[in-house]
């Protein structure tokens, strides 16, 4: 979802720290706001977040900023710094992170939360599975499940196959430099979810332009409200469409097996979720994990050379980048201890995944990349009844495109300096804005070139 809501350039998404403090002043006064039951704040006049408010939405290039790992060391379960009164816990630790992952006992993820007496219209409730509560979640889980076993997500084994090597051919054809985001990373997870939801292949350029407008949630109060409803709208004449002539895809099959058990905006939603879920996240790992494979000639050659150490790259990969920084925010439904820290009922969680998955209780040295690391229980995808149902998905794509990418261009390199890269300054799903490169060695000698 594009910052500047829809039809919002991508590039443009994490430029401006000080507009990205104020959007996140106005999403936390909207749970203030749910709270205390106060209206009529003139919320463009609040102070800008605190700077430490915002380490676990800050990187250095690949790596967590240095003060998350202090606060995981120190204090695993910390307060945020924000202003009112507003008690936000950061959790930083593994084995924290997992005890609020897992409990909805002692943790709601309701939607409700963040908006409640605030005035946001129904509309802007995106819906699925990240901002509901059992049972309502239980029973939407239980609809998208059957779609996301092994054996189902096998049939789209060949078109993952050849939109990777669609776009390959495409690159193949470019003149000049080939840009891995928006060539390679973005158009491969939104085609892949096109064929999974089952979208006509007529309204496929439709939905890419959709995808491409959806990103961070937590983006912009305003904004990405307005995407939202936009998302949503068109996928409710998707599932129109489809409630007319089910296809074979996600949404023909929920509708053809339980088509009485679930209304168009709950389907809309649970697509949607789809969407986001799908898309963003596994966009920022295929761009992320090609500047990994850039930057480490190591690592581009296993992938080159050998099939068998794929699942193990892309795991290890999916634990050090951890693109989605922090879990859905929870809320403490009564006082609960976690890690020796008294979290009041009502107040906010935000788990750092990106800070637990560098916890030394994973292994050794864990700030470092190593490709042949045996596999962690990394929470890449989360954790409990709320882990990525897509996870299975995109690590298909994932060892799909990387051994057909470094393949088909074994000489390709960075067609600029490293420092010369933009990252995301402030985001929840972090990413790098371009990645130029070209496909073979043969530049000027006074191209710089990263090895």
């Amino acid at each position: 979802m594009a910052a500047g809501g829809v039809g919002a350039n991508p590039k443009e998404y994490g430029r401006g720290v000080g507009s990205i403090k104020s959007r996140l002043v106005s999403w936390f006064m909207r749970w203030y706001l749910a709270r205390t039951g106060k209206k009529g704040l003139d919320l463009s006049k609040m102070p800008f977040v605190p700077e430490p408010a915002l380490v676990p939405l800050r990187r250095n290039e690949l790596d967590p900023v240095p003060e998350l790992g202090e606060r995981r060391v120190r204090e695993p379960v910390s307060k945020l710094p924000l202003p009112f009164g507003m008690n936000v816990w950061l959790v930083t630790g593994h084995d924290a992170a997992k005890t609020v992952l897992s409990s909805t006992k002692d943790f709601s993820n309701d939607f409700a939360n963040l908006v409640g007496q605030a005035g946001a219209d129904v509309n802007h409730n995106p819906g699925g599975l990240g901002f509901a509560d059992p049972p309502v979640h239980t029973r939407l889980r239980k609809l998208l499940t059957p779609e996301f076993t092994m054996r189902r997500l096998s049939r789209l084994t060949p078109g993952i196959q050849q939109i990777v090597q669609e776009r390959l051919d495409a690159m193949a054809a470019a003149e000049g430099p080939v840009d891995l985001v928006q060539e390679f990373a973005m158009p491969i997870p939104s085609l892949v979810i096109c064929e999974l939801l089952g979208v006509p292949y007529e309204d496929r350029d439709d939905f890419q332009h959709l995808a491409e407008a959806r990103f961070d949630l937590f983006g912009g109060a305003g904004a990405s409200l307005g995407a939202i409803s936009e998302s949503l709208e068109y996928l409710r004449g998707v599932v129109r469409r489809q409630r007319e002539s089910p296809g074979d895809g996600l949404l023909g099959m929920i509708i053809r097996e339980h088509g009485d058990e679930v209304d168009d905006l709950e389907l809309a939603g649970l697509a949607d979720g789809v969407l986001t879920g799908g898309f963003e996240t596994t966009a920022s790992m295929l761009a992320l994990g090609a500047l990994v494979l850039l930057r480490d000639p190591d690592s581009f050659q296993l992938v080159h050379d050998d099939d068998e150490a794929v699942p193990g790259f892309v795991e290890e990969l999916l634990r050090y980048l951890t693109v989605v920084q922090v879990a859905f925010p929870r809320f403490a439904r009564e006082d609960v201890d976690v890690a020796g820290t008294t979290i009041a009922k009502g107040d906010m969680v935000v788990v750092s995944l990106s800070g637990a998955d560098r916890d030394d209780s994973l292994g050794t040295d864990m700030e470092r990349f190593d490709p042949r690391r045996p596999a962690t229980s990394h929470l890449a995808f989360g954790y409990g009844v709320h882990r990525c149902i897509g996870a299975e998905l995109a690590r298909m794509e994932l060892r799909a495109a990387y051994p057909a990418l470094v393949r088909r261009f074994p000489e390709m390199h960075l067609r600029v300096a490293p420092e010369e890269l933009t990252f995301r300054k402030v985001s929840i799903v972090y990413g790098v804005e371009s990645l130029p490169v070209l496909l073979t060695k043969s530049v000027p000698t006074s191209q710089p070139v990263a090895t």
